[in-house]
């Protein structure tokens, strides 16, 4: 019996082949000047008449031979697609990740159908937000997120102040410079708060999504080398569809 990965490797070649001579086919019968045929002989009226050539054109195209030239040419692609198929009823396969199955005996078109997922899962994952490395981050129960320990800032305040520089005399008033200067007033405490991921639990996610993509592939293979029995359908459904 054939394994299902070889039907599968023949039924596209089988498919494109059918679907150009079903075209073909189609064309053809078109193409009404191809139907017609004629015969016809000519007889004078008397002895002594002129005698014509008898003239012919032949029939070139026979729609009932084209329908079932076309049956057959199609009945191989039904067979081909019915096994594979029903093949694909019976092919199935564990999902295993480090030796231990995650998905028991999955079948292979829903493992085909993981395998696009998990390209869009990595696609997710590479996109999650990431902590920033320079930050100490410690996970904080009471607001649910990830926070950094408590930095003091100061506050300042700039301050006019009075320099003197000439004591006043009798003949001259007191020279002062004006200056501002800076005075802490008060001080900030900041935290900083983040809802993304630390880098270690992203890099942990890609190493699972790739883990679990290699092991869908190396199951969907593992799925397409079940034997598979040859199903023919064609033979009934074009012996009804085109019976004479």
């Amino acid at each position: 019996m054939p394994k299902l990965n070889q039907i599968i490797a023949i039924e596209k070649g089988v498919k494109n082949d059918s679907y150009k001579k079903l075209t073909e086919a189609h064309k053809r019968l078109q193409k009404p000047a191809l139907l017609p045929g004629l015969s016809r002989t000519y007889r004078p009226r008397d002895d002594e008449g002129e005698q014509l050539p008898p003239e012919s054109t032949r029939v070139q195209l026979r729609a009932e031979q084209t329908i079932q030239e076309t049956g057959q040419v199609l009945t191989e692609l039904f067979n081909i697609t019915a096994t594979k198929d029903f093949g694909n009823c019976e092919a199935r396969a564990d999902v295993m990740v480090d030796g231990k199955v995650v998905l028991e005996q999955v079948p292979v078109t829903y493992l085909l159908f993981l395998e696009k997922q998990l390209v869009d899962l990595k696609t997710f994952i590479l996109k999650l937000p990431v902590l920033d490395q320079s930050e100490l981050w410690t996970y904080d129960q009471a607001q649910d997120c990830w926070a950094t320990s408590p930095v003091e800032t100061t506050r300042n305040k700039k301050i006019k102040r009075n320099h003197l520089i000439a004591e006043a005399t009798t003949k001259h008033p007191a020279q002062v410079q004006v200056y501002d200067e800076d005075v802490v007033v008060g001080y900030w405490k900041t935290l900083k708060y983040s809802g993304a991921l630390p880098a270690a639990r992203v890099n942990e996610l890609l190493t699972r999504v790739e883990k679990l993509a290699q092991a869908v592939k190396f199951a969907r293979e593992e799925a397409n080398s079940t034997e598979v029995k040859r199903v023919r359908t064609g033979e009934a459904f074009f012996g009804y569809l085109f019976a004479a």
